[in-house]
């Protein structure tokens, strides 16, 4: 996936998005995560070996959320032919929007809702109708494949093929520093900004599908 200045371009920018809303949710939630399940799988794991009923509850609660994103992106792309990457994102910053909204109505479970069905719904952008794809709202499987390309450079392979793979996480941790700090800022109405940045994108994406939807 990671095949063209473009799609680089695209993921570490949608890495990003996935930082910023990640870092928001994991302050609104005291630790939880909006985007990365494999730490709220640990979570869920632990709570339930202390007993700690409803912390586990509400860490299976965001798993089965973030499935049920990722499988409406998988249904966008199956149904979205040459342009399945604007409409996932369009979708992506309209449930966006509406945890922004419901923010602003005093519904902060619901904006959770949202964010969560939004961070699994992202990773549909780059998957194909025979469901591969690439996984932009999770880094670990990005930095085993950096480890993994550094060794084949240094035993004559491409020099620097790892390197969009360590751009992934880095833009995934400034997006991070940027959600926790304007978190701190105007707490949850920070997903405005998010969803406006995902709008953008989808239209970008648009102009540009022939050279990025590939």
């Amino acid at each position: 996936m990671l095949d063209s200045d473009r799609n680089i371009a695209l993921a570490c920018t949608l890495s990003a998005l996935a930082g910023y809303v990640d870092g928001i949710g994991f302050i609104h939630l005291g630790g939880l995560f909006i985007s990365f399940m494999s730490g709220n799988s640990t979570r869920l794991g632990v709570s339930l070996a202390q007993g700690h009923w409803s912390n586990a509850a509400e860490a299976i609660g965001l798993i089965l959320l973030f499935v049920m994103g990722a499988a409406c992106g998988s249904l966008i792309v199956f149904g979205g032919g040459a342009r399945r990457q604007p409409w996932v994102l369009l979708a992506e910053a309209s449930l966006l929007a509406l945890a922004a909204l419901c923010h602003e109505l005093g519904l902060s479970s619901a904006a959770v809702v949202a964010m969560v069905l939004a961070m699994g719904l992202e990773n549909a952008v780059f998957q194909t109708g025979g469901g591969g794809g690439l996984g932009l709202t999770y880094i670990t499987g990005a930095l085993v494949k950096a480890g993994q390309l550094m060794a084949a450079a240094l035993t004559g392979g491409e020099r620097w093929s790892w390197v969009p793979n360590v751009l992934l996480w880095a833009a995934l941790v400034a997006g991070a520093v940027c959600g926790a700090s304007a978190y701190h800022w105007i707490n949850l109405a920070a997903i405005w900004f998010a969803a406006a940045f995902a709008l953008a994108l989808s239209g970008i994406v648009a102009a540009t599908a022939r050279g990025i939807d590939s």
